[in-house]
């Protein structure tokens, strides 16, 4: 995660969640993960909690100086102005016309005429809220994706509780305050596109880009993504502090260890891809490397477009420490997005199912 929050902002989402807010809902309302938020509580525990009693002593000597000025004379106006509330919700015209009939012994069609009120709202019985159970398992799923909308949590709900109405769990979602604040994207001026085609096999075409990012003490990390243009698939994330052209080829070669290489594969004009020790790999294993254009990111939207869901889902939501734990954190990640998306495309007849299933068993021509 990168440095998003100053130490004031930090210090005072500790408040808030001091002040009685649920961890949970906090993480999620402000964009970063419970491990973020302990690690923040221990590192600014102490400074927060003498500040809050500093504050709090101003806090109250303010408000004894005000009652003890002012507290008299606004009490002695505000009951001076005291009226008699309206009657205006249909609770209250219920009483009304209930008084109505016992003191005036008039009829209850007629008291309804006076309050301005229908009989079927006077007999209406008020039914019990059934929508508890749903709106805690809502709640779970949205602490748990903390960037899934109401759309994502129910294809959740479907899968674990069967039929939902998805207006119902758009109801709920939004009551619970559930809403995710969307992270607005730089606009850029209108610039001719380019078609980008899209293979016909799976393992004909792969898209490789760098991302970068930072643990917790500052140092820059670096992560290779590996992407299936066909099945949109993550073939692999290499995470390291550095990544040169011959490690590039050696991870290449660790996924060849379980799927066939591709016959192309997509990549931007990096110094890695344009290294002498790729080319001599990709000629060596018969690998097209198909270059984009300078400063043309569309002509490689696969992978830019998995780039931005996996900086929204995985590294702004964590706050690493160590190498080791951003290895893990990112792996358990993209195993999980491979499984979610196996497990929808298996519910889907389409061109990508079949895709799937041949991913490992075929091999593609070689140019």
């Amino acid at each position: 995660m990168k440095k998003r929050f100053t130490e004031e902002q930090i210090i005072g989402f500790l408040k808030e969640a001091d002040s009685g807010l649920p961890v949970v809902e906090l993480c999620r309302k402000l964009g970063f993960s419970d491990a973020s938020y302990y690690k923040w509580k221990a590192k600014y525990g102490g400074m927060d909690v003498s500040e809050a009693k500093r504050l709090k002593a101003l806090e109250n000597e303010n408000s004894q100086a005000q009652a003890f000025t002012g507290g008299c004379v606004a009490r002695q106006c505000s009951s001076e102005r005291r009226r008699l509330p309206k009657v205006v919700s249909p609770q209250q015209k219920r009483e009304a016309v209930a008084v109505l009939k016992a003191n005036w012994q008039l009829s209850e069609r007629r008291c309804c005429g006076l309050m301005n009120i229908s009989t079927s709202v006077l007999r209406y019985q008020a039914r019990g809220d059934n929508n508890a159970a749903l709106t805690e398992r809502i709640t779970t799923l949205a602490g748990q994706r903390r960037r899934f909308g109401y759309r994502r949590i129910h294809v959740l709900l479907l899968r674990r509780a069967g039929w939902v109405n998805v207006k119902r769990v758009y109801r709920l979602y939004f009551k619970a305050g559930l809403s995710v604040r969307r992270r607005l994207r730089k606009r850029i001026g209108m610039t001719e596109r380019l078609p980008l085609l899209l293979p016909e096999q799976a393992n004909y075409a792969w898209s490789m880009d760098f991302v970068h990012d930072r643990l917790a003490d500052g140092r820059r990390i670096r992560c290779l993504n590996i992407v299936d243009d066909f099945t949109k698939e993550s073939v692999a994330i290499e995470v390291d502090t550095s990544i040169s052209g011959l490690r590039l080829g050696r991870v290449l070669d660790k996924v060849a260890q379980e799927r066939p290489l591709p016959t192309m594969i997509r990549v931007d004009h990096g110094p890695e891809f344009t290294s002498l020790a790729l080319d001599a790999w990709a000629a060596g294993r018969g690998v097209k490397l198909a270059f984009t254009q300078p400063g043309k990111p569309t002509q490689n939207a696969y992978i830019e477009s998995f780039n931005g869901r996996f900086r929204d889902e995985c590294l702004n939501d964590h706050l690493f420490s160590t190498l080791h734990e951003a290895r893990y954190r990112i792996e358990a990640w993209r195993a999980q997005r491979t499984q979610r998306r196996t497990a929808q495309l298996q519910r889907q007849e389409s061109p990508p199912k079949t895709a799937y299933q041949t991913a490992k068993s075929y091999i593609p021509p070689r140019l």
